[in-house]
């Protein structure tokens, strides 16, 4: 089964092959996010490199988020079009998944931590079970503070990865002490292998979906989203109050 998997859930581009379980070629930017420039290409590329056709692929893989809202269209939407030109199934995985299982298996707690911005981050805590790992929280979009008193309460070892530990390596330390270490930089960003690999894992579940199906994780609203509905509920709320002060005043309505 070959599985051509990619992900721009961050700022990197990374576009991976597999064959069954062995990995057959991985590009990776970690470079400004101009996705919609980059994503095609670097497929085009790995493609050609591996004497490869599009009808080849017998599976497309995405990495479905949570992460930046754009980058997330755009690589979904790229696998969606794919997959219904080929008439080929998809899978999709999330991003925090992605992330947890770039960590080597060991006895540590696993905590990937993606940017959310206003010091939250998108993120779910990971045991090692076997050769994966088992998520024993729900995925969450939390303040950075919330995510250290859960750990602080759990009073175990904890390896963070993702683009969030630039961000808040600092903090970690200084909250955390030695319940807190680092994955190196080339585990901390998302890798297509990484969903290559966990998308075969549940295409040889028969856990296909059609392009129809795929959708984006997002996890929670856009900001933009977030400000709209607010300025909707501001603008309610003012028309409501208006409407209560020429009740009360004897103005007609």
């Amino acid at each position: 089964m070959k599985i051509l998997a990619l992900d721009t859930s961050t700022i990197a581009a990374t576009v991976a092959v597999i064959e069954d379980e062995k990995l057959l070629g991985e590009f990776l930017l970690n470079h400004k996010k101009t996705h919609s420039q980059k994503l095609l290409p670097m497929i085009k590329e790995i493609m050609e490199e591996l004497e490869l056709k599009p009808e080849d692929v017998d599976v497309f893989a995405a990495s479905t988020g949570p992460g930046s809202f754009t980058g997330l269209r755009i690589g979904v939407t790229t696998i969606k079009a794919m997959a219904y030109a080929l008439d080929k199934p998809v899978v999709g995985v999330p991003t925090l998944d992605v992330l947890a299982y770039n960590s080597p298996i060991g006895s540590f707690m696993v905590c990937p931590i993606i940017d959310a911005r206003n010091n939250q981050v998108y993120t779910a805590l990971y045991q090692g079970k076997g050769s994966l790992r088992e998520r024993v929280t729900e995925y969450l979009g939390i303040p950075v503070a919330d995510l250290v008193r859960e750990i602080r309460e759990r009073k175990e070892k904890v390896v963070f990865a993702g683009d969030a530990v630039d961000i808040h390596s600092r903090y970690l330390i200084d909250e955390l002490g030695e319940l807190c270490t680092f994955a190196p930089g080339n585990l901390c960003l998302p890798r297509a292998s990484s969903v290559a690999h966990l998308g075969y894992a549940k295409a040889s579940q028969g856990l296909l979906q059609s392009s129809f199906e795929l959708v984006p994780f997002y996890l929670r609203k856009s900001q933009a989203e977030r400000e709209y509905e607010q300025k909707l509920c501001n603008n309610s709320c003012g028309a409501d109050q208006s409407a209560i002060h020429k009740c009360s005043s004897g103005q007609p309505g």
